[in-house]
C-alpha cells in the first residue's frame, strides 16, 4: 500500500461501521485522515484511537445534510494538511418502510443524507481537485442500487441516485479533466449498526436474517484502500462487495 502514504483522505460518517473501518485502516497505512460525523463523542473516540498509534488525523463534527458543514470539513482538511487527495462519501441512513405508510420524514431524511450529502461532498472537493489536477472521489452506494426489496423503495432510490451521480461524474471528469478518479462501492450485508434504526419489525426481521452471514466492514476498507493505492491512471470505477452466501 505504498501509494496510500501521506494521502489526505476525507471520510464522512466516520464514527462507526464502514466509515470508521476506513479511517482506522487508511491511517494505519500512512494516510492522513480528516474525519466527519454528526456524533461528536463517538467521532472523538475514533480520533483518539488513531492518535494512540501515532496516526495523523483531523476531525470536524459534520452533518452532511448541511452544505456549509461539509464545506467546513473540507476546509479543515485543507487547513490541517494542505491538500485533499480523496473523499469517501460514507455517511448514510437506511430508510425502510412500506410506501403506503407515507413516512414522509423518513423519506426526506434519506434523500437529504444519502443524495444531498454525497453531492455536497463532491461539490466541496471538486474545485480543489481540479486546481491540484488530481483527486479521487469514492461514493458508498449499496446493493440496494441493484436490487429493490419491498419496504426499501426509497432507500434503493437514494442509492440508485448515488450510482447515477457517480457514473455521471466519472464521464464528466474523464472527458474534461482526465485526472480525477471516481469510484462507486456497493456493499451488500455488512456487519454494522446500519440496520438498527429500522422501526418496522417485519422489515427488520428480514435484515436480521441477511445479517447472519454479514461480512466485516474491514473488508470494505481493504477494498477501498486497494482502489486508492492503484496508480493514478488506473480507476476502479464500480464494485459490488457482499457475502459469498448472499443471493440478492
Amino acid at each position: 500500500m505504498k501509494n496510500l502514504k501521506n494521502k489526505v483522505v476525507i471520510i464522512t460518517g466516520a464514527s462507526s461501521g464502514i466509515g470508521k473501518a476506513n479511517a482506522l485502516y487508511l491511517a494505519e497505512n500512512g494516510a492522513k485522515v480528516v474525519l466527519g460525523d454528526v456524533r461528536e463523542e463517538r467521532l472523538q473516540t475514533v480520533v483518539d484511537e488513531i492518535k494512540s498509534v501515532d496516526g495523523e488525523v483531523s476531525s470536524q463534527v459534520t452533518d452532511v445534510t448541511k452544505r456549509n458543514q461539509v464545506e467546513t470539513l473540507v476546509a479543515k482538511g485543507m487547513d490541517s494538511f494542505g491538500s485533499i487527495d480523496v473523499i469517501i462519501n460514507c455517511a448514510g441512513v437506511m430508510p425502510q418502510s412500506y410506501l403506503c405508510e407515507n413516512n414522509y420524514e423518513e423519506w426526506e431524511r434519506g434523500i437529504d443524507t444519502n443524495i444531498k450529502g454525497v453531492l455536497y461532498g463532491i461539490g466541496a472537493v471538486l474545485p480543489i481537485m481540479h486546481k491540484q489536477q488530481t483527486g479521487h472521489i469514492i461514493n458508498i452506494s449499496s446493493i440496494g442500487a441493484h436490487n429493490v426489496i419491498p419496504g426499501g423503495a426509497v432507500y434503493s432510490a437514494t442509492k440508485y441516485a448515488v450510482k447515477a451521480i457517480t457514473e455521471g461524474l466519472r464521464k464528466e471528469e474523464a472527458e474534461n479533466n482526465k485526472s480525477i478518479r471516481v469510484t462507486s462501492i456497493s456493499p451488500g450485508s455488512i456487519d454494522t449498526e446500519f440496520t438498527h434504526s429500522i422501526a418496522d419489525p417485519e422489515i427488520r426481521a428480514k435484515f436480521d436474517e441477511l445479517s447472519e452471514n454479514a461480512i466485516e466492514p474491514e473488508s470494505v476498507a481493504r477494498l477501498i484502500a486497494f482502489a486508492i493505492n492503484e496508480e493514478e491512471h488506473v480507476a476502479l470505477n464500480e464494485v459490488i462487495i457482499r457475502p459469498t452466501e448472499q443471493i440478492l
